[in-house]
């Protein structure tokens, strides 16, 4: 039979665990396919059932029994974060300082393979552990009326009875009552202990359950107010220390101008308007008309600020941008990363420093790859553990000509 009309799905295979994969598993091999196996750990022997085969040169699978555990393994805190229940973590059977090394692991291999850089990266914890930390939430509602979230590359809902990532206060008055099969739910959990619920149904505009849609957040000096269900980093800890790391990379000179692009209500444009000053230039560019209202409102003291509403490919093309040459330039991409197009517009424009704020190592090694292709060079890196318990990080790089 040729490889590609193999189908191992439901068989158990001793295996030996090998490096991590960005994905939330590792690497595995047997009979000359890869296999990509959750629930494992680096150095392990475990038998694991396949739970996926297309055919081709890889299946994914589960680990069912450790033979022989890593030094690292825990007892997960949560009896769903095992095979064939939750998709909500991927590490929770891991140690902290283990979840932090292997993240690191795949930035480094991530930047290696596309960008063609190496780099030693470590992980940052963030302050307030692995547990209650998740403020934000996106909830499924399966046939039964019960919340829950899927399972692993799955539509199927894992009803919850508690979940030890959220924050406390922000699920018990949700998973708690029934709600209408099929629909989905946002809760929030502001900085202001408020927490906000809203029904999504695809056949209508989402409905607010509790809270009252206005979610109350502080970070970077400022208080903001923003829709409850518009981005905002999920960890209490992140946006201020993203802001940060941005305010001590941009170095926007009095005066200045500086783009801030993907810029959501504006967290890191007022960063920015501080260091430009009343005689600068801030440009931050946003595709959610909400979030651009919610800014302009939360900014109304900068008036150096400039909001605008549009893709951000389309925008840097523009007639008022065409002659701009930003100082600095901060952009925070959604998880596919800025591309081809958005990077040579920034570069074309000649910012003498550019801060990247990623959600994903993999787009943010591509992104890196095409701005050295237009002559800068990644000069910091820092990434931070701001997903505790699963495979996901924020990374920030600054980028100079």
């Amino acid at each position: 039979m040729s490889q590609d009309r193999l189908d191992w799905t439901g068989r158990t295979l001793e295996v030996e665990i090998g490096p991590v994969a960005h994905g939330g598993h590792c690497v595995a091999r047997h009979e000359g396919r890869v296999l990509f196996v959750r629930h494992a750990l680096p150095g392990e022997k475990a038998l694991v059932q396949v739970t996926e085969d297309n055919g081709g040169s890889f299946c994914r699978a589960d680990a069912v029994t450790v033979h022989t555990p890593s030094p690292d393994r825990l007892t997960p805190p949560c009896p769903l974060a095992a095979p064939g229940e939750c998709g909500g973590c991927d590490w929770q059977h891991a140690s902290p300082a283990a979840q932090r090394a292997l993240k690191a692991a795949v930035v480094m291999e991530q930047l290696k393979r596309i960008a063609g850089l190496d780099r030693q990266v470590t992980v940052e914890e963030l302050p307030g552990g692995q547990l209650d930390w998740r403020t934000r939430v996106r909830l499924a509602v399966g046939s039964g009326g019960r919340a829950g979230l899927r399972a692993h590359r799955s539509h199927r809902v894992i009803p919850l009875r508690d979940c030890p990532i959220a924050a406390p206060g922000a699920l018990e008055g949700v998973l708690s009552r029934s709600w209408k099969p099929g629909t989905e739910l946002e809760v929030a959990k502001d900085g202001a202990g408020q927490v906000h619920v809203a029904e999504i149904r695809k056949d209508r505009p989402p409905r607010i359950m509790a809270g009252d849609g206005l979610a109350h957040e502080h970070a970077a000096g400022r208080d903001w107010r923003l829709a409850a269900g518009g981005f905002w980093q999920v960890h209490p800890a992140a946006a201020d220390t993203f802001a940060g790391v941005v305010e001590e990379w941009a170095q926007a000179p009095v005066g200045g101008t500086a783009w801030d692009l993907y810029g959501g209500v504006g967290l890191f444009a007022s960063v920015l308007a501080r260091q430009v000053g009343p005689t600068g230039s801030v440009l931050a560019i946003e595709s959610s008309k909400r979030a651009v209202v919610d800014g302009t409102a939360n900014l109304v003291d900068l008036p150096q600020v400039r909001l605008r509403v549009g893709r951000v490919e389309r925008l840097l093309g523009s007639a008022e941008l065409r002659d701009e040459r930003p100082d600095v330039v901060v952009l925070d991409p959604p998880r596919k990363g800025a591309g081809k197009d958005v990077v040579a517009a920034v570069a074309a424009a000649g910012p003498s420093r550019v801060v990247h704020v990623a959600c994903d190592p993999a787009a943010l090694a591509r992104d890196v790859g095409l701005f050295r292709g237009q002559g800068y060079e990644l000069r910091e890196l820092r990434a931070f553990d701001a997903f505790p318990m699963t495979h996901h990080m924020e990374c920030i790089a600054l980028l100079t000509r």
